[in-house]
């Protein structure tokens, strides 16, 4: 099988690729040698689990790796060629030798010697056990700060919703919205790029969808370069997917059980053998959910109905089932070219069931008590491919990096609610609604080193997003019975089309101790709204362009060795979501109404930090000092609409967020570690808005204040096999003009236990434990009073169990510019294969 038979096959985008591949991997060994060997100590006895690396003199694509049996025995198949073999085990020094290979047969023994002290503080993997003595769950870089998940005990075996409830300078609210200090104008990147597994607009369910397993990394960017797109004016999160550095066969399954009842299946395999990397990660699971919502309003005169005060409860339930693949590989040409291509596929399927009550008081008439019994059902399929060529001109870092990536969502949304009146039905809805995107990102991205401590960085990225609504809104009464009519205010189509075209420039050196970064990027909008509902001159065709420049400059300087100051700027776009523009997105509740603003723009804002980081052995520290102002700022405008009440984003004012975010992981002994947080920040928001057509008196934004966020994890290591973890989390509470939002706080609990000699472990989580995760809130105006509380999730536990088999060993590769599955990040680090 030659190499344009492989690439053909390769591209064709099918999971039946799984199988070719493996075929393919198998030809490789045809012309191979088979050998054998046993390691042993100076008293020459076996030597088990010693990792033995053949590194070819010649080429390095040839390299392999292996570990010895319980024996110390080992069998590999290598090209015949003249390698270095080095062998390296725990509690042993590293040793090697140089050997020919020519012909199969066994090799004889080696000899290792023993450290002169027991303890070996290099990470191994022996048995499926990663020991990590010296790896830190959280490192602090120029331009991002990198969350290894791999030590948290507390999300094993959830979603990649709970992990980034452990990130430092990330929160995830009661209802599944994302924030960082403070902003849910956060930007999601998977392996660098948009990404159609997280939906369209599918919010927390989303994020439910990506196992927690199948996370390599999660790299927080508070102030990302111009490397990046400019969206997300809070800042990034780049979601790392695991694949595979080892050679051979390697993998590991996870399965698990909890309550509210959810079950999970995922696993992870890898396949590498000279020039060809392949990975398959897969898996699928059933989950429930419950969301209560309660909002007790008092209305302060009589033209809202007649109404003086309104109870309402909200309890929806979802029975959610999710399955997701994703396949791929890397093909080297040679040690300076090489191609990838990978194709992920997911589907979320829910059943909704909700119960949405209200009991209304009047001033002249007797109560009322209305309900609404919701029954709904969610199908979204999501599938991405994307091909990537990476080529490296030269060996002093001169490289070029090619990426295309298409997307397609698919959503269907279907509802059924029966409104009762005073235990009486009164009428019914039907809701349904389709949503389709499709998305190409085009990349091309170019590195030039200029002497030894400077480099230029250029690209070019072009995207195109297409997203489709149709959305139906019927209603029948009951008495007297009538046929379904539409809602012509609700039932719509509506098409949305956006084209960014961008360019960076950027520049990289270092004078002494102090390093710099400084770059410019520019960016083209192209924004097509089309609308139309069943009402008479309804229809809309609007276009929204804009072009911006978003300059950064990024500032260390080395005091010393893992000792530094960190100064950077960034200017950022938050341009509205698809939905925040589309005039009517939602009907499900007739009485809490969110609606569109299609003459929102976006929001620009100014972001400054300082921070310092020292890491010593046992303890890092990253105290940032940040400012961020935000011009025409989008705010959420909450009125009351004849006892209807409405929310509607509107640009307005400013917003000033300062602050200090305080990350630290100290390892205070062999047993017991500390991760924290602590985000200390002021905010001043400005803006007072009037429309008499909405509203009777001018509603003020106007609020100043301060207020806290901390996390804090304690792991305690009982032994080598048995860890546990405890989990506090606290949000102090904010204020405004016109509203009041009280503390949260909630405590997580995790243990895990290592078994099957360390190619399995058990772990145990409880989030939530005393079921304390909601949201309250206050809000007045010169009409009424709202108390609202909000929960997303009640307490949960879950029991995961992962098996891990592999049969290689790390082998490092030539060094080169990342692959279109990891190369956004803007670092010179090889990124995942």
């Amino acid at each position: 099988m030659n190499q344009t038979e492989i690439i053909s096959i390769f591209t064709r985008k099918t999971l039946g690729l799984t199988f070719v591949l493996s075929a393919a991997v198998m030809a490789f060994a045809q012309e191979k040698v088979g050998i054998s060997g046993t390691i042993v100590d100076k008293s020459n006895q076996p030597v088990p689990y010693a990792s033995v690396t053949f590194t070819h003199k010649q080429n390095k694509l040839f390299s392999d790796a292996t570990l010895t049996d319980e024996k110390g025995n080992y069998k590999l198949e290598i090209n015949p060629g003249n390698y270095d073999i080095s062998v390296e085990a725990i509690d042993y020094k590293k040793s090697v030798i140089n050997k020919q290979i020519s012909k199969p047969g066994s090799i004889g023994s080696l000899s290792i010697e023993p450290e002169s002290s027991s303890t070996n503080v290099k990470t191994q993997e022996i048995q499926g056990v990663t020991i990590t003595a010296t790896t830190k769950p959280y490192k602090v870089e120029l331009d991002k700060r990198t969350y290894d998940p791999s030590q948290d005990i507390v999300s094993k075996g959830g979603n990649l919703q709970d992990v980034l409830s452990n990130v430092p300078s990330v929160s995830v609210e009661t209802d599944g919205t994302v924030s960082m200090r403070g902003s849910s104008n956060v930007k999601f990147l998977i392996n660098g790029k948009p990404s159609a597994l997280l939906g369209i607009d599918d919010g927390a369910n989303a994020l439910q969808s990506i196992p927690a397993d199948q996370i390599e990394r999660i790299e927080v960017i508070t102030n990302p370069s111009s490397k990046f797109e400019a969206s997300g004016t809070a800042g990034i999160l780049n979601i790392i997917l695991k694949k595979s550095k080892k050679t051979g066969f390697n993998g590991s399954v996870i399965g698990t059980l909890g309550y509210l009842p959810q079950t999970n299946l995922n696993t992870n395999l890898s396949w590498r053998k000279g020039n060809l990397t392949w990975f398959l990660n897969g898996g699928g699971g059933y989950r429930e959910s419950k969301n209560t919502n309660r909002n007790n309003a008092t209305f302060f005169n009589a033209a809202n109905g007649q109404r003086t005060k309104t109870d309402q409860e909200s309890i929806i339930t979802s029975k959610n089932n999710n399955y997701n693949a994703s396949t791929g590989i890397v093909y080297d040409f040679n040690d300076k070219t090489s191609l990838n291509a990978s194709a992920t596929v997911r589907t979320f399927d829910s059943e909704n069931m909700g119960n949405i009550t209200y009991n209304y008081q009047f001033l002249n008439a007797p109560s009322l008590f209305n309900e609404r019994i919701n029954n709904g059902s969610n199908n979204n399929l999501a599938f991405q491919g994307d091909l990537g060529l990476d080529h490296k001109f030269d060996d002093n870092g001169q490289n070029l990096s090619l990426s295309l990536s298409l997307q397609s969502n698919r959503s269907y949304n279907d509802t059924n609610v029966d409104q009762l009146s005073n235990n009486a039905f009164e009428l019914q809805n039907a809701i349904n609604q389709t949503t389709r995107n499709k998305t190409l990102i085009g990349k091309a991205d170019y590195e030039l080193p200029i002497g030894e401590n400077s480099k230029i960085e250029a690209g070019y990225r072009i995207d195109i997003n297409d997203n489709t609504y149709d959305n139906d809104v019927l209603e029948r009464y009951y008495s007297p019975v009538t046929d379904y009519l539409s809602l012509n205010d609700f039932t719509y189509n509506a098409n949305y089309r956006e084209m960014f075209n961008a360019g960076y420039l950027q520049f990289k050196s270092k004078i002494g101790k102090l390093g710099y970064q400084v770059g410019v990027r520019d960016e083209y909008s192209n924004i097509d709204i089309k609308y139309s509902n069943l009402n008479p001159n309804s229809a809309i065709d609007n276009t929204k362009k804009y072009n911006n420049l978003f300059p950064t400059v990024f500032l260390s300087y080395e005091v010393a060795k893992d000792n530094q100051f960190l100064l950077n700027y960034s200017r950022r776009i938050d341009r509205p979501r698809s939905w925040f523009l589309i005039p009517n997105p939602s009907y499900s509740d007739n009485q809490n109404i969110f609606e569109g603003n299609i003459d929102l723009n976006p929001s620009y804002v100014d972001s400054y930090e300082l921070g310092y980081s020292i890491s010593k052995s046992k303890l890092t520290i990253n105290p940032t000092f940040y400012y961020r102002h935000t011009n025409d700022d989008v705010k959420m405008l909450v009125y009351s609409d004849n006892g209807v009440f409405k929310t509607k984003p509107i640009n307005l004012g400013s917003d000033d967020r300062y602050g200090l975010d305080l990350n630290f992981n100290w390892d205070a002994t062999k047993w017991l570690k500390f991760l924290g947080n602590v985000d200390l920040f002021g905010y001043k928001t400005t803006g007072v808005y009037y429309d008499p057509t909405m509203i009777t008196q001018p509603m003020s934004f106007e609020g100043t204040g301060f207020s806290t966020r901390a996390r804090l994890t304690s792991t305690v290591k009982i032994d080598k096999t048995f860890s546990f973890q405890l989990q506090g989390f606290y949000r102090g509470p904010q204020k405004t003009t016109n509203q009041n939002r009280e503390d949260m706080y909630a405590l997580n609990f995790g243990a895990s236990k290592t078994i099957w000699n360390g190619n399995g472990t058990l772990s145990f989580n409880i989030q939530d434990i005393f079921n304390t995760r909601a949201m309250r809130s206050t809000t007045s105006t010169a009409e009424f009073s709202r108390e609202s509380y909000m929960q997303w999730q009640p307490r949960q536990f879950a029991l995961s169990l992962t098996y891990r088999f592999k049969q290689g060993e790390k082998v490092e590769q030539p060094k080169r510019k990342k692959d279109i599955n990891s190369n956004a990040t803007g670092d010179d680090q090889q990124g995942p294969m």
